[in-house]
């Protein structure tokens, strides 16, 4: 009698995704990949020419060619990448030390990488020589941007802690022999990561993580694990989106899943290393964000110009700092963009009790020793005042000195975790909470 054999990592994929034939898969990736081909001359040209357009502009001699070379840069910076962008944090001040870095009295940072996993690696910041302090992880969105969009968020907070990110990479570049990547892996990370780091460890997670981040907790805690984080931070993160729904939640109930599955997801072309998987595009998402502030980004880009051209270079340095992150995106696994949506934004599976992971029910009530924070923006307008909130509701059985919730007035979204309010008003309540549950 003969052994069944057992299917392939890559064939379990592929019958999971239910993909009849490659042909199949929408065509909207290889659109991109091929303007991307096209343009590449054309970038590679005016990269090539910006020394000599510099050199000849200089001192006002030749306006014209100063011009040139200001247009060449906004040609460079409005490039899409998909490269994660370095994390560039070398060292950090020490606490109650101004001009610290420059007088030497700094700890210099060392990026190390404590676990890894074909989708994210679980990155530390260690701060050599610097005396023990308390443990806190990070867990970063994955939403068609880079980890390093928190890091702001993880340069504060080495002020005080010892601090982890969850470093998602770009799935595109995640062979298909490594399988499917959905809400109850991205769920499962957490947990891993968390128990890598062993007793203590304090939660931080801002914006789409914070569903997964509760459950997380929930079901350390129903399960008495030694590891179970002492202290939940939940940043504008979307809890119940039922509650003040915004822009965002209606898109998201606009359509049912089937459209997003029909007109969002592509596939990968086979030049990379990700070849034939089934993703949500980055690039999309990007085109989805700059659609909603055009006017803003399209003056963000006239006035970049108008500060090269002037030499006022200050200026120019703020605006291209930001683009040359958010022009960075990351493709999202199909599995977990989908369910994310459907379960998250459209059947609001958590508030009504009804989310599962790999068939067990969430529990939040079973969060009894875990402090609680959640953290909201006055003016965001991707994840409204109320919906992160919601979280205090759903983990009833925490007594109320563990709860803490906090509204940052005039702020919108990304002044939540980063900018001067951020550094300012709320970090210094983030701190209070964790060194409170130590």
């Amino acid at each position: 009698m003969h052994a069944k054999p057992v299917p392939s990592r890559l064939a379990r994929y592929l019958h999971v995704q239910r993909i009849p034939s490659l042909e199949c898969a929408t065509m909207l990736y290889q659109a991109f990949q091929a303007q991307s081909d096209l343009l590449w001359p054309l970038r590679m040209a005016s990269k090539l020419s910006l020394p000599f357009l510099q050199e000849g502009g200089g001192g006002g001699k030749f306006p014209s060619l100063r011009q040139m070379a200001a247009a060449c840069h906004v040609m460079e910076l409005a490039q899409v990448t998909h490269k994660r962008p370095p994390w560039r944090i070398e060292k950090i001040a020490k606490r109650g030390l101004r001009d610290a870095a420059a007088a030497g009295e700094a700890w210099e940072v060392q990026e190390e990488v404590v676990l890894s996993t074909p989708f994210c690696t679980l990155l530390r910041f260690c701060k050599l020589g610097a005396p023990a302090a308390p443990k806190v992880l990070v867990v970063a969105p994955m939403s068609g941007h880079f980890a390093t969009l928190l890091r702001d968020t993880v340069r504060t907070l080495l002020q005080d802690h010892d601090v982890y990110v969850t470093d998602w990479h770009n799935v595109r570049d995640v062979p298909l022999a490594d399988g499917c990547f959905d809400l109850d892996e991205y769920t499962q990370t957490i947990m891993d990561f968390v128990a890598a780091m062993g007793p203590g460890v304090s939660v931080v997670a801002v914006c789409q993580p914070c569903v997964s981040a509760l459950a997380a907790v929930a079901l350390m805690s129903e399960d008495a694990h030694p590891a179970t984080p002492a202290s939940l931070t939940l940043m504008a993160g979307p809890i119940d989106c039922r509650i003040n729904p915004t822009g965002v939640n209606k898109l998201a109930t606009a359509k049912p899943i089937e459209w997003f599955e029909k007109n969002l997801i592509s596939q990968v072309p086979w030049r990379h290393s990700g070849g034939g998987r089934r993703v949500y595009p980055g690039f999309v998402q990007l085109s989805a964000f700059m659609s909603m502030n055009k006017d803003r980004h399209s003056n963000a880009f006239k006035a970049y110009y108008q500060h090269l051209v002037a030499d006022e270079f200050d200026q120019a340095e703020v605006t291209r700092t930001f683009y040359e992150e958010y022009m960075a995106v990351a493709d999202l696994s199909a599995d977990f963009y989908l369910q994310t949506v459907k379960l998250v934004f459209q059947d609001y599976a958590l508030p009504k009790g009804e989310l599962r992971f790999r068939g067990r029910l969430v529990k939040p009530a079973a969060i009894r020793r875990t402090a609680l924070l959640t953290v909201e923006g006055e003016r965001d307008d991707i994840c409204a005042v109320g919906q992160t909130l919601a979280a205090q509701d759903l983990a009833s059985s925490l007594r109320p000195y563990l709860r803490t919730h906090y509204v940052q007035p005039n702020v919108g979204h990304y002044g939540v975790f980063s900018g001067r309010r951020w550094q300012n008003e709320i970090y210094p309540v983030v701190r209070n909470v964790i060194q409170l549950s130590q």
